[in-house]
């Protein structure tokens, strides 16, 4: 079986446009990257490297970040951030206990444990990692010139 190679500048573009939120007005910028992670053993030791990715196969594992920065003088309070996953990834097994997630485009949201998928035949099932088709994050307070990150792990499908 001959391996499936992607090119990341495709799937990169999906993240970068999909961040989102309500008001055009709003002072929260947002900047996505996208990161290949690789284990690698020095004189005994593993430690995890990223770099930026420029050829990925399935099985490699992504970090996916958004930064977030409030320019403006006030507090942002419950501020949200929703990221789609690129449809050649799934979200890794460490991601789905703590964030929530929706495996219907954006429609309803949950922690992965709750979230119900369609099965195909009218009914529902538990929803897997393979079904998350968007992460989100609420942000209960950025404070005036207060930054952040969130994230997420996917492996390449």
């Amino acid at each position: 079986m001959k391996a499936k190679l992607l090119t990341f500048a495709a799937s990169f573009a999906i993240l970068v446009a999909g961040p989102a939120f309500a008001a055009t007005t709003n002072p929260v910028s947002l900047v996505g990257d996208v990161k290949l992670e690789k284990t690698v053993t020095e004189n005994g030791a593993s430690k995890v490297v990223l770099s930026d990715p420029k050829v990925v196969v399935p099985g490699d594992r992504l970090l996916f970040s958004t930064a977030y920065r409030n320019d403006g003088a006030v507090p942002v309070t419950n501020f949200v951030v929703t990221n789609p996953l690129p449809p050649a990834v799934t979200l890794a097994p460490e991601a789905t206990a703590s964030t929530d997630v929706s495996v219907d485009g954006g429609k309803t949201w949950g922690k992965l444990a709750m979230v119900k998928a369609s099965d195909g035949k009218g009914g529902l099932r538990a929803a897997t990692a393979t079904d998350v088709t968007h992460v989100r994050w609420i942000i209960p307070t950025i404070s005036a010139g207060g930054s952040g990150t969130v994230e997420y792990h996917a492996i390449v499908r």
